[in-house]
């Protein structure tokens, strides 16, 4: 199933992704420094949801309380 979650506090602006039985599929964000989003992207491409979440709930980007893959995290949390 397709998903778009609207991010807060970071660069990006929205993150769209599958997850498909439970593995997540086709990340991509929206603006963000995309050298960092698409390495992300690449990275989960085919984990499992919950080692996502696991892996990058809580990482922070500078002073903001939060990160892109934090909002990852929160976008996986938010449908599962």
């Amino acid at each position: 199933m397709k998903y778009t979650y609207k991010t807060q506090n970071t660069c990006s602006r929205s993150i769209e992704f599958e997850i498909e039985d439970g593995i997540v599929r086709n990340v991509k964000f929206n603006g963000g420094c995309m050298g960092n989003t698409q390495g992300i992207a690449v990275l989960v491409e085919g984990m499992k949801a919950e080692d996502v979440i696991a892996r990058c709930k809580g990482i922070q980007c500078g002073f903001r309380g939060t990160s892109c893959p934090d909002q990852l995290a929160k976008a996986l949390m938010s449908v599962n």
